[in-house]
């Protein structure tokens, strides 16, 4: 029965992890080197994610800027960055790269609001899913006698408040990001 807790906390806390990672790539109104995560560059034939192939930092609020190991991919990573839509332009000299992050309009900050609650919904839809597998699991090993029917009510009571904690955890990363959001 701990296996089973101690596995679904595991699993619950990866999918917490994932949604702070996905967030982490939303654009706010604040330049971070997460925001190009997920820009893959072609490098001599290769789809090579951007943050292999460069030093990404964000010296200013509204600034992100890239050194590429090798300057002969200056080009390559703004057309990288221009082909990924993520709302930005960026602008290159002989060394490096650099990005303007401008400000959200109001309109793009409902926008991104709306698109947070729904991805928050799914991650939630993803731990109840975890849920009742580990109860599936659990009344498996009930019927299968390895447990009492009061082991099951007692571990499906631990599992329900996992999932109640673990549900408040992806609620507060969703709030969190869309104050991030609607900050000006």
């Amino acid at each position: 029965m701990a296996e089973v807790i101690t596995e679904l906390a595991a699993k619950m806390q990866n999918v917490v992890d994932a949604l702070s990672r996905e967030f982490a790539s939303i654009r706010t109104g604040r330049a971070t080197p997460a925001l190009l995560d997920n820009i893959i560059v072609d490098y001599e034939g290769e789809a090579v994610p951007l943050r292999q192939l460069a030093n990404i930092t964000a010296p200013e609020a509204s600034l992100i800027i890239i050194q590429p190991w090798d300057r002969n991919m200056v080009k390559s990573i703004e057309k990288a960055i221009f082909k990924a839509n993520i709302g930005v332009s960026p602008t290159s000299d002989a060394n490096l790269v650099r990005v303007a992050i401008p400000p959200l309009s109001e309109e793009r900050r409902a926008e991104l609001a709306k698109l947070l609650t729904g991805r928050v919904e799914d991650y939630r839809v993803m731990l109840r899913n975890l849920r009742r597998d580990a109860i599936g699991k659990m009344r498996k090993m009930e019927r299968d006698k390895e447990i009492s029917q009061d082991q099951l009510k007692n571990t499906t009571r631990q599992i329900d408040q996992l999932t109640n904690d673990f549900v408040d955890r992806v609620n507060q990363v969703g709030k969190d990001k869309e104050k991030e959001i609607k900050e000006i």
